[in-house]
């Protein structure tokens, strides 16, 4: 009797292990996948404020270039030469200077050929998340592989096709060098 007791007992003693082990295996997986899940979820977020921190200075150098230009006959555009002039008193045009989210570091600086910066990069080549759907003024990022690709900078090139032409008209710049009729005033009365 007490050798049937034993060998119950030895297979009571293997069913849990196998049952320990079989629970063991499957918390493994649960975590695995939700860790995966996890990281999706951050990398989520650190584009999302990549893409947001980005347009903000893409929209302080536009505002920089043309605060600098207003009033005066400068041609093409002008750019500073440092994040940190952007965000100078008395008018800010940068909160503050942002560090990249993605490459958790400074910037890769997109230098003008005329001096200055005209944009900003992360530095990371990681491969986005995001392939569409992006916001107008960034609109070219689309089907780009890294983050690295992802310039933002004035002038933007989504911001040339924020007016879709119709098809087979080229606009042409009006010729000043000949002289334009003035205007005549409507009829009062």
């Amino acid at each position: 009797m007490s050798n049937i007791r034993s060998d119950c007992l030895a297979d009571v003693r293997g069913s849990t292990y196998l049952l320990v082990m079989f629970s063991v295996v499957l918390i493994g997986i649960s975590l695995s996948v939700a860790a995966k899940q996890w990281k999706i979820m951050v990398q989520r977020e650190l584009e999302a404020d990549l893409l947001a921190k980005g347009i903000e200075i893409q929209t302080a150098i536009a505002l920089y270039s043309a605060r600098m230009k207003a009033g005066r006959v400068i041609p093409g555009e002008v750019y500073p030469n440092s994040l940190a002039e952007l965000t100078r008193q008395p008018r800010p045009v940068l909160r503050k200077v942002y560090l990249d989210p993605v490459g958790r570091g400074e910037w890769e600086l997109v230098r003008a050929p005329t001096g200055g910066i005209m944009g900003v990069r992360s530095r990371s080549k990681a491969k986005p998340l995001r392939q569409h759907d992006f916001p107008l003024a960034v609109r070219h990022f689309e089907g780009l592989p890294t983050y690295h690709d992802w310039v933002f900078q004035h002038p933007s090139p989504s911001a040339g096709s924020l007016f879709p032409l119709q098809p087979g008209v080229v606009p042409t710049p009006p010729d000043f060098s000949q002289p334009q009729p003035l205007p005549t005033p409507a009829p009062s009365g």
